[in-house]
C-alpha cells in the first residue's frame, strides 16, 4: 500500500467535499485512487437507488464495469454480500468460491481476477452500497491495505449522505418557503373578503375554503384570485351550517 498516496487522497478528497460536486464524478475518483493507493487491479462501486436496488455508479476499466454488473444483474458477488451484510468481504484465491457465486467466478477468474474484496459502504444502521477491488493475482489481502480500502469505502459514504441531507434540506427549505408564502396570500385574501362582504376574517376564510373545495380548487389558488382581483366571491353562499 502507498501511504503518501493514501494521504493525498484523503486531502484530494476533503477538498472536494466543501464545495460542490458531482457524486458520479466523485466516486469514479475514488475507484481510481483506491487501484493506485491499494496497489490493485481494479476497482468499482455499487450504490442502491431509490428502491433499494444496486446499481453500477463507477469502474476503474470496463471489465471491471461487467463484473459488477454481472453481480447486480445474477444478485451474487462479493460486492452484493458486503452490501446485504454490512461487513467486508475478502477472498483472497477466488478459485475456492464457485459453488458461493456459480456466475461471478468463472467469469471474474476468466478475466483474469485472482482475488476480490468488498468493503460496505455504511454509516450506522444506513446501508448504500459497497466499493470492491481486484487483485490479478491470489494471496491474501496486506492488512494496512484492508483498513484503508474500508477508510476510502467509509469518506465516499460519508459523502453521499452528505450530499443527500443537503438535498433534503434544500427541498424542506422549498416546501416551508411555498407554505408560508401561500399562508401570506391567504391571509390576504382573507382580508380582502372580509372587508367587501362585510363579515369577520374567520367566516371569509370559511367561505374562501368551502368554495375551493365545491370546484376542486386549492385554497392558495384561490386566494391568489381574490388578491389580484380575477375572482370576486361576492356571490358565494354562506358557510355550511
Amino acid at each position: 500500500m502507498q501511504e503518501d498516496r493514501l494521504a493525498r487522497a484523503f486531502v484530494e478528497f476533503s477538498d472536494t467535499l466543501v464545495h460542490d460536486y458531482d457524486v458520479v464524478e466523485f466516486l469514479s475518483r475514488l475507484c481510481r485512487r483506491s487501484v493506485e493507493v491499494l496497489g490493485v487491479s481494479g476497482s468499482g462501486a455499487l450504490l442502491t437507488d431509490g428502491a433499494g436496488r444496486l446499481q453500477l455508479v463507477a469502474a476503474s476499466t470496463e471489465q471491471v464495469a461487467v463484473l459488477e454488473t454481472l453481480q447486480i444483474q445474477r444478485r451474487e458477488g462479493p460486492c452484493v454480500d458486503a452490501f446485504r451484510s454490512g461487513r467486508q468481504v475478502a477472498v483472497p484465491d477466488l478459485r475456492q468460491t464457485a459453488r458461493r457465486w456459480p456466475a461471478f467466478t468463472p467469469r471474474a477468474l476468466g478475466a483474469g481476477i485472482a482475488g476480490v474484496c468488498a468493503f460496505p459502504m455504511r454509516l450506522r444502521a444506513d446501508r448504500i452500497g459497497a466499493l470492491n477491488v481486484f487483485q490479478a493475482t491470489p494471496g491474501p489481502f496486506d492488512a494496512a491495505a484492508v483498513l484503508a480500502g474500508q477508510a476510502l469505502a467509509d469518506v465516499a459514504t460519508i459523502a453521499i449522505l452528505q450530499a443527500r441531507a443537503v438535498e433534503d434540506a434544500a427541498r424542506l427549505a422549498g416546501q416551508l418557503e411555498h407554505a408560508l408564502k401561500s399562508r401570506v396570500v391567504v391571509e390576504q385574501a382573507k382580508g380582502i373578503l372580509a372587508e367587501r362582504l362585510g363579515i369577520d376574517p374567520e367566516e371569509a376564510f370559511a367561505r374562501l375554503r368551502r368554495h375551493g373545495r365545491l370546484h376542486g380548487l386549492h385554497l392558495a389558488v384561490l386566494a391568489r384570485q381574490v388578491v389580484d382581483g380575477s375572482f370576486t366571491l361576492d356571490a358565494a353562499p354562506g358557510p355550511e351550517g
